[in-house]
């Protein structure tokens, strides 16, 4: 199905991206204005899978950084700029974009660029959730020995602008696009990683947009609960956040948060949310999804977090989401768990299962 984007899958789009965004992926104003800017500018359209051919070529679009750095910016003209780094030196057209990962910003990732490229959005994520690193999202091609990672960036104030193109193996070059985004003051707009739509489908999260208009659509009506219920989850806890600690590491929030309720309850995150503790006991692990929400009920990003707000933390399973195949290979998370000084991956059997 072809459908062009409206006013009213903004609100729907982003609120969704930031439940689905577990901490990350973005924020709720940024998000609303670049969506609202891609309607202004043109008619951006999004396609289901199904109306690509297998071999036709796709490219992720994508922001790499740190929510909370003090620094950042990535204007639309930098989203452009990158691609045109990509399109610059792939071997064969370019047929469509698709986001990374759905998340507030990312969700809606894509957009401005179809408005001004005509390429169309396609109705998938390289993950149906936000996820800290570049290798979660990119559908197992760091395993493929024979694949050429290509990615475009851009990004930063007009003193800290940086932009470039780099190709080699995929976590080298997402290496040194991670380092840019630091360079650039916290963020930068990245275009990367063509493959062909067919490995996309069978990688990826097929669905992700649409999933995600749909829960902001019950989010808008119904709050967190009915997030919550949407997503076959809870709403597990609520409290004043009595401690919080953040700081950017390899381009990337590392933290906790902890809350005055009887079972303290723990949050750990590298941008999303990794594990969530209560009384001393693991309730959820990523890729399970741990979204807070402020006193006002609304969703509430990891780096916006701060000591004397109320909170409450949903959870809800990994098996409710659309989870891409690198959810399900445990060496992507033994950096992040590096970095967080915390063990959470799931066991592979489990991964499996779900």
């Amino acid at each position: 199905m072809k459908r062009q984007l409206t006013h009213d899958d903004i609100r729907a789009a982003v609120y969704g991206g930031a439940v689905l965004g577990g901490g990350g992926g973005g924020f709720v104003e940024r998000g609303l204005r670049t969506a609202e800017l891609a309607l202004q500018v043109g008619t951006p359209e999004l396609w289901t899978a199904d109306e690509f051919r297998a071999e036709d070529l796709t490219a992720t679009v994508a922001l790499v950084g740190a929510p909370a750095a003090p620094d950042p910016q990535v204007l639309p003209t930098h989203l452009l700029r990158a691609l045109e780094l990509l399109r610059r030196d792939l071997p064969g057209e370019l047929v469509a974009i698709h986001t990374n990962e759905n998340g507030a910003e990312t969700t809606i990732n894509g957009w401005f660029h179809a408005a001004m490229t005509g390429l169309p959005v396609i109705d998938l994520a390289c993950n149906g959730r936000a996820h800290p690193s570049s290798v979660m999202g990119a559908m197992g091609l760091h395993l493929a020995e024979d694949y050429r990672s290509s990615q475009g960036y851009a990004g930063g104030k007009p003193y800290a602008y940086v932009e470039g193109a780099v190709s080699g193996r995929l976590e080298a070059t997402s290496n040194v696009v991670r380092r840019a985004s630091v360079e650039a003051g916290g963020w930068v707009g990245v275009a990367r990683n063509p493959v062909d739509v067919g490995y996309a489908v069978k990688n990826g999260a097929p669905g992700a947009i649409g999933f995600a208009i749909e829960l902001g659509q019950r989010f808008l009506a119904d709050g967190p609960v009915g997030a919550a219920q949407h997503l076959g989850g809870e709403i597990v806890a609520t409290g004043r956040v009595r401690e919080y600690r953040c700081e950017q590491r390899e381009g990337l929030d590392v933290g906790v948060a902890v809350l005055d309720d009887a079972d303290g309850t723990t949050l750990h995150f590298v941008n999303e949310y990794m594990a969530l503790d209560l009384a001393g006991d693991r309730r959820a692990s990523f890729p399970d999804l741990i979204t807070t929400f402020d006193e006002a009920g609304q969703p509430l990003a990891s780096a916006d977090v701060a000591v004397g707000e109320q909170v409450s933390v949903l959870v809800a399973p990994a098996a409710n989401l659309l989870l891409s195949t690198t959810m399900y290979m445990p060496d992507v998370y033994a950096p992040v768990e590096s970095l967080l000084g915390v063990a959470f991956a799931p066991e592979t059997r489990v991964l499996a299962d779900a």
